[in-house]
């Protein structure tokens, strides 16, 4: 079982298509209640590249936006209510404030038409695939999306289709 869960804490890159082609499984734990698969490989965490498509600021609750990265768009959520989250709660106050802080730069960095990496959880939200973010950071070199398309194939073809032996 180990072997399945070899990436748990790495943010696997992957395109839209390959995140949407992801397999749902429900966990019997209330805390992650779905996890996702891709030929017996567990993944939790993603990273993409791509350009922001749209854009829905909730202020103090959350920003949605998509990213397209020319196989499809991923939506993202990233929570911005920090303060008022049970989750948070049991954080210590400096914690929660940079935290929120963080998410807040991170809002802003958010613009239509900019190339950004994101990355963060992978969630489901009414049966489709999203992002949960961690971190977002708009990309300068134009070069970034082709590089990105080239090592999503190559670590799928060398590592996250590679059954576990």
């Amino acid at each position: 079982m180990e072997q399945l869960h070899r990436l748990y804490n790495t943010h696997v890159k992957l395109l839209a298509f390959d995140l949407f082609s992801l397999t749902q499984t429900p966990s019997l734990s209330h805390s992650d209640p779905i996890s996702f698969s891709r030929r017996g490989t567990f993944f939790f965490r993603a990273e993409t590249v791509g350009t922001i498509t749209s854009r829905e600021l909730k202020p103090n609750k959350f920003l949605k936006f998509t990213v397209d990265d020319g196989t499809g768009c991923i939506v993202c959520v990233l929570w911005l209510n920090h303060h008022v989250s049970p989750y948070f709660s049991r954080c210590s106050p400096p914690s929660v404030r940079l935290i929120a802080q963080m998410a807040s730069h991170f809002a802003a960095e958010v613009r239509l038409g900019v190339v950004a990496r994101v990355r963060g959880r992978i969630t489901s939200y009414r049966g489709a695939v999203q992002i949960t973010v961690s971190d977002v950071v708009v990309e300068r070199d134009p070069n970034v999306e082709t590089l990105h398309w080239l090592e999503c194939m190559s670590l799928a073809s060398k590592c996250y289709d590679v059954r576990p032996s």
